[in-house]
């Protein structure tokens, strides 16, 4: 307060007396008057003088008019009056009254003012907490109010507010109501109080994002017409970017909560020829930003996937396609949709899939990427739409080995269009690449190297490639054109990026390092060029070509006698000097644009003399720098050690190799094996239970035919002392029905009995396949063993069985001895009718009867004989095929020996192995402790790895040794 005296005091044009005092009064008539309207009047004047004597009206008036805010809630009037006050006091924003004649001392002496005033209104944080109390008033000429000032204070002194509202009891929850405020000025100001709420604070962007802010803005953009809106639109998007930008969990929030399918609607721009407003243009670069914030490459890969993935399958990644392809687009919403539609490609493999697919609308139609390309290349088109397409050129090829083969095979002899009708990818980048314009040969040659990044065998494709410099001369390897062009002395920007493709190409490719070795001018030349003392701007030059030529040593195979790695570095020793070529070569890293490039993926330049590196080559030559420099300084017999070293590790990986997919092949035949195993297993149960349901059954006729025997006696005897013809020799018709549904349960029983055999049979078989098959390999062998004791439990189940049907043959037979005996006794029945009739004197009608049941009964007699004799040839049918399942059990027998052989040699193998593999360690520790003494670097990391891979390996024979 004292500060603020003293500036008063120090103006050199300030109020004049009776103005000073006229603020006097009114603040003692705020402070002292008892009557409301008094108040309410004293605090309207402060009002009406405090835009234009902001300094004293600040200095005299601020405490009195927070008094009101506390004491005179009840009146919304005085406390409207109050916040627009202190508001006035506290904002910046220029006025309409100001006087242009006021000087510009003043002017920048009131900038200061809001800040120091701020900070006095703040300095008790309850001032803060009362604003926030104020703002659920939903009178219009309070919460209005109080949400501008809420806002000023933020503008001036974020941080600080920012703290207080979020110790502040549901602070944040009562400033996200301003957002259904019906009343649109109350909600477009509230949009602008939580852009400055939001503003660098994590903690409160996540409070406003679970308080529902996505779906209430998203609601605000799409009422106001998506971006056809007004400046309401612009507001609610950069709220969106605050809350989304660097901030994964709202990032998480917004894609789980299905706000991404939103924003489709959004780039339903058409093919509108009424042209696009300013708003319009602002706003849509807005929503393609918001967009890239949610798949920009600095986010976590796993949360970029996943945005990737929502955006193709709602349909916004196609929809951005078709503005790229509309007309009519203004240049910078082009520009920004070919970056937005690069970052929602990059990496994801369907994405870029789609993208490939795209044709723009011409005739004939041509792919997206050439016409792209077409543009990249050309140099009439705007600087930064070229960059752009750079950028979506290399976003289409970021680990995507198929874009990279399919922009590689355009350059091949066998797949350029004969007829030139068509121009392909390959085609312009060659165009590009050899053309007048260094601008198109840096893009071209940069879009280029990506098509080799990490892909060895496009690398060596790409060495096929022939081009016609001119008639009647022979055509040319493009490496060869390539170095040719680096020895004309073109212009720095075409040599670096020449260099920077020739780097990416030879870099990981000893075939590549052979056909530019086989060339005899490239080594001369490249040792020209680093020896040369020439000026700054040749440095760079100077410290690619260290780069080229340390490559072409690194990886060099020495399969070219008069290049080998020796003497390429007693080359070097001579012509240049080693420190002198490390020295050169850190002339890369060390140039003020490296850094620059190699912090993000777009190429993001000012203008074209900044072209010079790419971010993918940065990562290149920060992990070649290291390497190149120690292979340098290797002597000859290290070189040959570390590559006698490389090449047994390289054969013992391959033997380790070798048994770790034979014991996953043994490890899966195992499973298979298991599987079978508890198949059967369960199919054993299952024909347990059959056999134990059958033996009850078989129980059940016996005590059913006990039964009927016990009643033919008695109806016997009973037939003696009354006949009446009724019955016949104590059978009676329904008892013989009985009789021969017990035939034919019998029946059933024995077909169902058979149907089991021949399960039991198809389980042998299978076991029998199962072991044959089986005996091939150590696992298979291991399992035999589990096997036979399968084998040992079907032959006791089926021995089982055998009784089981013996003891149904004993039954069968004693029924057909007691049938015969029935029909015996009804046949003497038969012939003892007439003598009966005569003797009783029966009337012919009842012998007539008893005639027709004896033929009935005599029927039923012959048929009961055929089915017993059916049942008998079943019965000798059964027996031959356990007689088969006796020897196919004694054939499984002696295979089991055999495949218990096979598995003591298997024992035997393993040990073997185990014992080479031992050794091979061995020899591993003794090449490492060499390596050591020698001063090679060996990593832990490896060295664990190697262990690790050794530990499991033993384990795994353990595992496999216990099965056995």
């Amino acid at each position: 307060m004292n500060f603020l005296r003293g500036v008063m005091g120090g103006q050199s044009a300030g109020p004049q007396h009776t103005e000073a005092e006229t603020i006097q009064k009114l603040c003692d008539r705020v402070a002292s008057s008892t009557l409301l309207d008094d108040r309410r009047n004293a605090v309207r004047a402060l009002k009406s003088l405090s835009k234009k004597y902001r300094l004293e009206v600040g200095i005299q008036a601020m405490e009195h008019l927070i008094h009101v805010l506390q004491t005179d809630r009840s009146d919304s009037e005085i406390i409207g009056y109050a916040l627009d006050t202190l508001y006035n006091i506290i904002s910046n924003d220029e006025e309409e009254e100001l006087d242009d004649i006021e000087e510009e001392n003043s002017t920048r002496q009131s900038e200061d003012l809001g800040s120091q005033f701020t900070e006095i209104f703040i300095k008790q944080p309850e001032n803060v907490t009362l604003l926030l109390s104020l703002l659920e008033e939903f009178d219009f000429h309070v919460r209005w109010p109080g949400v501008r000032l809420l806002t000023s204070l933020l503008k001036q002194l974020g941080p600080q507010v920012q703290q207080i509202i979020l110790v502040s009891p549901m602070g944040v929850s009562r400033l996200m109501d301003l957002l259904a405020d019906s009343r649109e000025v109350i909600r477009n100001d509230g949009v602008l109080l939580l852009q400055a709420l939001t503003r660098s604070n994590a903690a409160i962007q996540k409070i406003v994002a679970f308080e529902n802010a996505f779906e209430r803005l998203l609601d605000i953009i799409t009422e106001e017409g998506n971006s056809d809106g007004g400046i309401v639109v612009e507001d609610c998007l950069l709220l969106l970017q605050n809350l989304l930008k660097n901030n994964n969990s709202n990032q998480n929030f917004f894609k789980e909560g299905s706000y991404i399918q939103r924003m489709k609607p959004w780039f339903e721009v058409g093919d509108e020829n009424s042209g696009w407003s300013a708003q319009k243009v602002t706003n849509l670069h807005l929503m393609l930003q918001l967009v890239r914030v949610l798949v920009s490459p600095t986010n976590p890969p796993g949360a970029t996937s996943s945005c990737q993935k929502a955006m193709f399958q709602c349909g916004l990644l196609q929809q951005l396609c078709t503005i790229l392809m509309a007309t009519g687009i203004p240049a910078d919403i082009l520009t920004e949709t070919i970056n937005t539609a690069s970052e929602v490609i990059r990496g994801s493999q369907v994405n870029q899939d789609y993208f490939a697919s795209v044709n723009a609308p011409s005739n004939p139609p041509r792919p997206a990427i050439v016409v792209l390309l077409m543009s990249m290349v050309n140099e009439r088109q705007p600087f930064v739409l070229r960059c752009a397409v750079l950028y979506c050129f290399q976003c289409f090829l970021y680990k995507n080995q198929k874009g990279q083969g399919e922009i590689v095979s355009t350059l091949l002899p066998s797949t350029i269009d004969a007829t030139g009708n068509s121009v392909s990818a390959g085609q312009l980048l060659c165009g590009g690449l050899f053309s007048t314009d260094s601008l198109s040969n840096w893009c071209a040659a940069v879009a280029l190297a990506h098509a080799l990044q990490e892909n060895a065998t496009q690398k060596e494709q790409l060495l096929r490639v022939q081009l016609a410099t001119s008639i009647g001369n022979p055509p040319v390897s493009l490496l060869q054109q390539c170095t040719n062009i680096l020895s004309q002395g073109s212009k720095i920007q075409t040599r670096v990026g020449l260099l920077m493709l020739l780097c990416t190409w030879l870099s990981n490719c000893p075939i590549a390092v052979t056909h530019f070795l086989h060339n005899s001018a490239n080594v001369p030349f490249l040792t020209g060029q680093i020896a040369e003392n020439l000026g700054e701007e040749e440095q760079l030059v100077q410290g690619l070509c260290a780069l080229l030529l340390g490559i072409s040593i690194y990886f060099n195979d020495n399969s070219l006698e008069n290049y080998m790695k020796e003497k390429l570095k007693q080359l070097i020793e001579k012509r240049i000097g080693k420190e002198n070529f490390i020295e050169k070569l850190g002339f890369i890293s060390k140039h003020e644009l490296y850094s620059r490039a190699s912090q993000k993926p777009q190429p993001n330049f000012p203008s074209p003399e900044y072209m010079i590196f790419d971010h993918e080559f940065t990562k290149l030559v920060k992990e070649l720098e290291g390497v190149i420099t120690k292979a340098i300084y290797k002597s000859s017999e290290e070189d040959k050690k570390e590559e006698e070293v490389k090449k047994t590790l390289e054969q013992h990986d391959n033997i380790v190799t070798h048994y770790k997919n034979m014991i996953r092949e043994q490890d899966l035949q195992l499973e298979d094996l298991k599987q079978q195993l508890s198949t059967l297993k369960c199919q054993n149960e299952q024909l347990q239970t059959a056999v134990t349901q059958q033996a009850s059954q078989i129980q059940q006729h016996k005590d059913q035919y006990n039964l009927l025997k016990v009643q033919l006696g008695k109806d016997s005897r009973h037939h003696g002392s009354h006949p009446d013809g009724t019955q016949v020799n104590g059978i009676q018709p329904e008892e013989s029905s009985g009789l021969r549904e017990e035939i034919e349960e019998l029946k059933r029983n024995q077909e169902l009995l058979r149907s089991q055999l021949a399960e039991k049979e198809s389980l042998i078989e299978n076991l029998k396949s199962s072991q044959t098959s089986g005996g091939s390999d150590q696992s298979s062998a291991a399992a035999s063993g589990q096997d036979s004791e399968q084998v040992a439990e079907l032959q006791q189940e089926l021995a089982t069985l055998k009784s089981q049907l013996n003891s149904q043959s004993v039954e069968i037979t004693r029924l057909q001895t007691e049938k015969h005996e029935l029909l015996q006794k009804t046949e003497a029945f038969a012939k003892s009718v007439p003598v009966q009739g005569d003797s009783g004197h029966v009337s012919a009608a009842k012998a007539t009867d008893v005639e027709g049941r004896l033929s009935a009964l005599l029927q039923e007699t012959k048929e009961l004989k055929n089915e017993i004799k059916a049942l008998s040839e079943e019965r000798t049918a059964i027996k031959e095929q356990l007689d088969s399942s006796n020897s196919t059990i004694a054939i499984l027998q002696n295979e089991k020996d055999k495949l218990e052989l096979e598995i003591t040699d298997s024992k035997k193998e393993q040990d073997d192995l185990l014992v080479l593999l031992a050794d091979q360690d061995q020899k591993i520790l003794s090449l490492k402790s060499k390596l050591k003494t020698l001063g090679h670097p060996i990593e832990e990391d490896e060295e664990s790895g190697d262990q690790d891979d050794e530990d499991d390996d033993n384990d795994d024979c353990d595992k496999d040794q216990d099965q056995i």
